[in-house]
């Protein structure tokens, strides 16, 4: 063989073992960078938010927790983990003042305590008002009605009409879907222990709007108020069944997360339309099912015409003074002064 075709033949085979070896050396420098663990931040822990908390929420376990927060970022009014008054448990009961967005620290100034000026005020919602009704272990469902339940409010009543007979007693639900404040002076059901404690009371703080207010101000004169304690699921399929029937329109193009909360305060307002009533005739045959009438013998209470077919019989009629008016269809024939009164079909 030629020597200057092997020498050619030896350079080409150098120049390609170092193009690959630069060309290795180049992928594996361009290659994907290592992912690097994130470092845990190890600052102090402060209170954040679980969820996002709307002015007038009640605070309960659900609502806060402990989250490492970054050193340079923790404020002096922020509730960090270990400092006094920062407690967890010392905040159950509180109400949110400002409103918290979820992940958000809470800060000294966003909670206010049942012994604050102008907690019960925080607690309300916009446009509502606080009512004190008086309740017993019968009426209050036996002290398990606790803050932040919702209740129908029932007034029982007597309603004695015009006549002298058996009163119509009568039940009706008067408001449906209130919100319950307080207990007594009470506005959690934990005891110092953290366990639900189950006590009878005798006045009942509920959230409801100025036309309720005058309404329970009024059923509180007209006979016995009685709470019922409302299901959790009750207020979904009622906004189910609203939404169905119409009753409430979502504006086209809302934002999903103001749909949301549209949704949510109409399922959380009060109702005092379309109550249901039960009487005594529902209950038992011996009732009565309607207001009872006026007499229909004596005195102011009778018509006109029954005064006068009364005095004529009195006098002695068609029937030789007969005290009963005949039953039927009569007919009255007057001769001068004399009036006679004659069934129809006798002779």
């Amino acid at each position: 063989m030629d020597v200057r075709k092997i020498m050619l033949l030896v350079g080409a085979l150098m120049i390609a073992a170092v193009t690959a070896i630069m060309a290795k050396n180049m992928f594996v420098g361009a290659g994907a960078p290592e992912a690097a663990a994130q470092a845990v931040p190890t600052g102090p822990k402060v209170l954040v938010a679980r969820k996002a908390l709307p002015v007038g929420t009640i605070i309960d376990a659900e609502s806060l927790t402990y989250q490492p927060w970054p050193k340079e970022l923790v404020q002096s009014a922020y509730y960090s983990e270990g400092e006094p008054g920062s407690e967890m448990s010392k905040l159950l009961g509180t109400v949110v003042r400002y409103q918290v967005s979820a992940g958000q620290p809470l800060t000294r100034g966003s909670l206010v305590g049942p012994n604050d000026r102008g907690f019960l005020a925080a607690a309300l919602g916009p446009g509502m008002r606080a009512i004190t009704v008086p309740v017993n272990a019968t009426t209050g469902v036996a002290g398990f009605v606790f803050p932040g339940d919702r209740v129908d409010m029932v007034l029982t009543q007597e309603v004695t009409g015009g006549g002298e007979g058996q009163a119509l007693k009568v039940s009706e639900t008067i408001v449906r879907n209130v919100r319950v404040l307080a207990t007594d002076q009470r506005i959690d059901s934990k005891g110092e222990d953290g366990k639900t404690e189950v006590k009878v009371f005798t006045n009942v703080t509920l959230e409801v709007t100025p036309r309720i207010a005058e309404k329970a101000a009024v059923a509180q004169s007209m006979g016995q108020l009685s709470l019922s304690l409302r299901s959790i699921a009750d207020n979904a399929s009622e906004l189910e069944r609203a939404v169905a029937a119409g009753d409430i329109k979502v504006p086209a193009g809302t934002d999903p997360a103001d749909e949301r909360r549209m949704l949510l305060a109409v399922a959380n307002r009060p109702l005092d339309t379309n109550t249901t009533y039960t009487t005594g005739g529902d209950v038992s045959r011996f009732r009565r099912r309607s207001v009872p009438g006026r007499s229909s013998s004596g005195g102011d209470s009778m018509d006109p015409l029954s005064k006068f077919a009364n005095a004529l019989m009195g006098r002695g009629g068609a029937y030789g003074g007969a005290s009963a008016e005949p039953s039927g269809p009569v007919v009255r024939v007057a001769r001068g002064n004399a009036v006679t009164v004659v069934p129809v079909g006798a002779r």
